[in-house]
């Protein structure tokens, strides 16, 4: 009973960090960006629903394909955005960068 409730919880938070990936997917202005929002919060969200399921699931041989699943991503979700990463910054994809059109005086007055 427990660990439905905790599994059912935990697969909501990984759901909740999924939105936001794809909230931060569609407002964030460059690649870079981007694949930052989404690897990190798809990350921990697929790992926290996959985490829920095996909690939900019990003791079971479903659980520890759940959790060679669970390794998997740990293991190539993060090498797969550096690779894009990378790549984009080998091929001359240049970051975005706001444009300040105010003039710096340097001072620190605050007015």
């Amino acid at each position: 009973m427990i660990a439905d409730i905790l599994g059912i919880a935990a697969v909501i938070a990984g759901a909740f960090f999924l939105l936001v990936g794809g909230i931060g997917l569609i407002r964030l202005p460059d690649f870079y960006s981007r694949n930052h929002a989404t690897g990190k919060s798809d990350t921990l969200g697929i790992m926290l629903v996959i985490f829920g399921l095996m909690l939900i699931e019990g003791l079971s041989l479903n659980s520890a394909k759940l959790f060679f699943a669970l390794i998997f991503v740990f293991l190539t979700n993060p090498t797969g955005t550096h690779a894009l990463a990378n790549a984009a910054w080998q091929t001359g994809l240049k970051p975005w960068f706001r444009k300040n059109t105010e003039k710096v005086d340097g001072s620190c007055t605050g007015k």
